[in-house]
């Protein structure tokens, strides 16, 4: 029988600064068989490195920018022992993060963008691996690269399975017994060893991908908050940490805005039938949110989640009247910008989309190029200013008075695209941004309190 293995993950509030450093140290050092450690960038890294790539920076904004991501990184690797090794380590890589901020085809060039937003990772990875060896833990950096192979989608690469399963046996399992791996979340390569990356929040997704081509049997999200909650503690105190979730459960909430995970997350570990488990990294002592196949208790109403910056598309054509194709066409614009769509509803010459829409992202790039293109087939309205909630919970189609209990709960708010879902696990709709804090409040007094 193969011996367990755990795949741990520390997101960047976790790998902050020296002392949150230490205290995740502190968790691999009590768990033998925790033997890949996925990092991301040390809190505030990314930001700074999405600045360099997306903002207008004249030479002296640059010079400030990295400066920020040098004062954060060299503050950890002052608090350590000297080490000759790790100095010029670290030194290189900012070093060529210098030469890369200065490229003027950086804001368009999405190669060079790639290889800026891996760096967070590949200096935490540096600095956490030292953090460990402080603390008598045997281990070493390993380059993700190697073995997290994506296609050329930069900016949001998909990952190739089988070649990632094949990758990991030849390179990173016959380095498990000796050391524990310390490797970077979000960052992959193409088959030409170009880098790429998973998209935000990607380190989740990286842990997942891993656990399942090692075969490990429970992959740990360590964060800042004690597990999955009922809804955001942010928008109301009332909110509770859950003990236990469903795979289909978690995927919903993490598709519809549940911050603590990737959506992606899911799905290797229920190919897989991996457990995960999301907890505190500065409390791990409270347990957290254990994420399974099958709970032992299914309620009807789960979790609350929020997704902002959302946009709503309406197409509408007289020719869709009766019209065969038309539908078709439409869908067919969204595919090839890849773009996904989360709620639909339809009339009988018009349909109505959901697109997410945050700021300065591919998305909202390929939004204005696919309402553009939409415009050349139909009449297009383009509405702003929405936030989506959904509730996530079980048999919600079917049980009688779900629907009504979640809509008697907010009768004196505007929604709009009312929707259940095309499985039993959540009903969804929009809301004008400037009242979702008060209807998810409203809806967690209803259904958790």
């Amino acid at each position: 029988m193969a011996p367990a293995l755990t795949i741990a993950k520390f997101g960047g509030t976790s790998v902050a600064d020296y002392a949150a450093m230490q205290s995740c140290a502190r968790i691999i050092a009590q768990q033998k068989d925790t033997r890949v450690v996925v990092v991301s960038a040390s809190a505030g890294v990314t930001n700074y490195l999405v600045s360099l790539c997306h903002d207008e920076l004249d030479a002296a904004g640059i010079a400030e920018t990295v400066a920020g991501i040098k004062q954060i990184q060299y503050a950890i690797h002052e608090c350590l022992p000297e080490s000759v090794q790790r100095t010029e380590q670290l030194e290189k890589l900012l070093s060529e993060l210098t030469l890369l901020a200065a490229q003027p085809s950086l804001r368009t060039n999405d190669m060079l963008k790639e290889q800026v937003l891996s760096m967070g990772e590949r200096m935490s990875s540096l600095l956490f691996t030292d953090v460990l060896l402080e603390m008598g833990v045997a281990a070493e950096v390993f380059d993700v690269k190697q073995v997290l192979r994506t296609d050329d989608n930069f900016g949001a690469a998909s990952p190739i399975l089988p070649e990632i399963k094949r990758l990991a046996q030849v390179h990173l399992a016959p380095r498990l017994a000796s050391h524990v791996q310390v490797t970077q979340g979000f960052v992959g390569a193409d088959e030409q060893g170009r880098t790429t990356t998973l998209g935000r929040g990607g380190s989740d997704f990286t842990a997942a991908l891993l656990a399942e081509a090692l075969k490990a049997q429970l992959c740990q999200i360590w964060t800042d908050v004690i597990g999955v909650y009922t809804t955001d503690p942010r928008i109301t105190a009332a909110a509770r940490p859950l003990p236990e979730l469903s795979f289909e459960e978690a995927a919903e909430m993490a598709t519809f805005g549940a911050k603590v995970l990737h959506p992606a997350t899911m799905e290797p570990a229920l190919r897989q039938d991996i457990k995960v488990f999301v907890g505190s990294s500065k409390e791990p002592e409270k347990g957290g949110t254990i994420i399974v196949r099958d709970c032992q208790d299914e309620p009807p109403y789960r979790a609350i989640t929020r997704r902002k910056e959302q946009v709503m598309v309406t197409v509408k054509t007289p020719k869709m009247m009766y019209a065969q194709g038309f539908l078709a066409k439409v869908f067919e614009i969204i595919a090839q910008h890849e773009l996904s769509v989360d709620l639909v509803t339809t009339s009988e010459i018009s349909v109505s989309f959901t697109l997410d829409n945050p700021p300065n992202s591919v998305a909202e790039r390929l939004n204005r190029e696919t309402i553009t293109q939409l415009q050349d087939i139909c009449e297009v309205t383009v509405e702003r200013g929405f936030d989506l909630i959904t509730v996530v919970g079980n048999n919600m189609q079917t049980s009688v008075g779900v629907s009504s209990k979640i809509l008697s709960a907010v009768t004196d708010n505007q929604l709009r695209m009312i929707c259940f879902g095309a499985n039993p696990h959540n009903m969804s709709f929009l809301v004008k941004a400037q009242e979702s804090d008060e209807i998810v409040q409203k809806l967690h007094r209803e259904l958790f309190e």
